[in-house]
């Protein structure tokens, strides 16, 4: 085997040994029951930074979940006798996360609709309420009776739920587009962009008990949404066939609906908002420092996850960017079955590229993440799979941009070098590759940070990052405005932080530090 081979091969072991070690392996319980949700749902459930009033440490991540339901997945676990993990998942990545594997049940207030039956199974009911409408204590809908009274409001709800699609009972309704979260929705109708959100009682009570700006609609049976007992009910959603339904139903049927009710005036009692409210008196600079003395920690945590996830995946993107980029510049070869493979191989990397630059990373994080689950049965981390998919997307970009630094090179330097007998792989290793990483340190720098906020998008996947840490505390304390602009200083400090560096490192390559004037040589000969 060749020097030429010998090192192309040592790179795709290294880079299979990190990527494919232990993490690449079928999921196993080892006796636990793993239930996934959002822990930003209050009271149901939400995020806190310790294990105060029963909360459950989060896998993957330094802080505690508590809420309702916690609580009864507690209950659940201890009549299976098993170890619980709190798996801390979108809302839209739940379903999937069940699906292939990564949890083994669904706590997280959600309804048994007909819909989603469809691709899960769920267990009897867990807790029973009734749908509200959330609008602005002095806004023109605080006074409505009923629905006919919201005609022309802008009204949402949470994206996948039974809530927006109740919206069309509405007459006359100005039905806006699904949110991702409550944490957007509350957001939106704070500064007006709704006129209110359709949600449950308990999410209503937490929301006006924390804001004293915002209003809870209730209407009577026959004045209100017109619903099926399966839609305002909350379910343990578990995988289709899963032999575990019996036992989980049967421990539920021990919960009296005044237990239910019990637990759950606890939760709204207990969550963290509730520990806020008395700040509000000291004005906003209170509830920062209020806030960041609660979820300082995890911020910091993220930021410090968001900068290794964005360095690692540059470093190694910009490796297989150069690459591929060396690879694609291989003259063609004269031997036909050579000629086969070269012309096959830049086909296939030109598919990876185009699908990679083509597609979004929210998109490849759900494919690659539960794909290779539902499909394989390969689980991975999170945090691994994180690294995977910014490396292997920055990889596609770098090597465009590695591209054009090659062709930016003067072409008479390549025939310099044939004229004096270096081969392809020495010419480029010798004296192209050098000068190229000098002119691609700016696009690789802008790649770091984009990066460094790209992998906000990865807490669709579960991903503790600054964003997602940012949004989980936003869910428990309601304070958005001030939860995301210490998140959004954050950000600025470390893309500014690494901008300055790299202008630093730029600098020190371009001289006139990086070399010495002939003249000055002479001279200091002479002296």
């Amino acid at each position: 085997m060749n020097k030429k081979s010998f090192s192309l091969g040592l790179l795709f072991a290294i880079i299979i040994s990190v990527f494919c070690s232990p993490v690449f392996s079928h999921a196993e319980t080892n006796g636990e029951f793993r239930v996934g949700m959002e822990a930003g749902y209050a009271p149901f459930n939400w995020s806190q930074k310790t294990d105060a009033h029963g909360a459950v440490p989060i896998q993957g991540n330094s802080s505690y979940a508590g809420g309702y339901d916690v609580q009864i997945a507690k209950k659940i676990a201890e009549g299976l006798d098993k170890k619980l993990v709190i798996v801390q998942t979108k809302w839209d990545g739940l379903a999937p996360a069940l699906q292939s594997g990564k949890i083994d049940a669904i706590i997280a207030g959600m309804s048994p609709t007909a819909e989603r039956r469809k691709e899960i199974d769920f267990t009897d009911p867990y807790y029973e309420s009734q749908l509200v409408v959330v609008v602005q204590k002095k806004g023109q809908f605080a006074d409505a009776k009923n629905l006919n009274d919201l005609t022309g409001a802008k009204i949402t709800a949470q994206l996948n739920t039974f809530h927006y699609s109740v919206i069309d009972q509405i007459p006359g309704v100005n039905k806006q587009q699904a949110m991702d979260n409550f944490s957007a929705m509350r957001t939106a109708l704070a500064s007006g962009m709704i006129d209110g959100y359709v949600s449950e009682r308990p999410e209503g009570v937490t929301a006006t008990s924390v804001n004293k700006d915002l209003e809870m609609l209730e209407f009577s049976k026959e004045n209100g949404f017109q619903t099926n007992s399966e839609d305002v009910q909350v379910a343990v959603g578990m995988r289709k066939a899963d032999p575990e339904i019996s036992k989980v139903n049967q421990i539920l049927s021990t919960i009296s609906s005044d237990e239910q009710t019990k637990i759950m005036d606890q939760a709204v009692k207990d969550q963290p908002a509730a520990e806020t409210k008395d700040s509000e008196k000291s004005g906003i600079l209170t509830d920062f420092k209020t806030i960041w003395d609660q979820y300082g920690g995890m911020f910091l945590r993220g930021a410090g996850l968001t900068l290794f996830i964005a360095l690692i995946g540059t470093v190694v993107g910009t490796a297989l960017g150069l690459l591929i980029g060396v690879i694609r510049t291989i003259p063609e070869s004269e031997n036909k079955v050579k000629r086969f493979f070269q012309k096959l191989g830049n086909a296939l990397l030109s598919i990876y590229i185009e699908v990679f630059r083509g597609t979004p990373m929210m998109v490849q994080a759900m494919v690659i993440f539960y794909g290779l689950a539902l499909a394989f049965g390969i689980s991975l981390d999170r945090t691994v799979a994180a690294l995977f998919i910014v490396s292997i997307n920055t990889g596609a970009y770098m090597s465009e941009i590695v591209r054009g630094g090659i062709f930016a090179v003067d072409p008479g330097q390549f025939e310099a070098a044939q004229a004096i007998g270096m081969t392809h792989g020495q010419t480029m290793r010798k004296v192209v590759v050098p000068q190229v990483l000098r002119n691609i340190l700016p696009a690789t720098g802008n790649e770091f940070v984009i990066n460094i906020k790209d992998t906000a998008v990865l807490s669709v996947i579960g991903v503790a990052d600054l964003f997602f840490q940012g949004n989980s505390a936003s869910g428990a304390n309601f304070q958005f405005f001030q939860t995301f602009t210490i998140v959004g200083i954050m950000y600025l400090i470390m893309t500014y932080a690494i901008t300055r560096v790299l202008r630093i490192v730029e600098k020190k390559m371009d001289g006139p530090s990086a070399y010495v004037k002939l003249d000055e040589v002479e001279n200091q000969k002479e002296s």
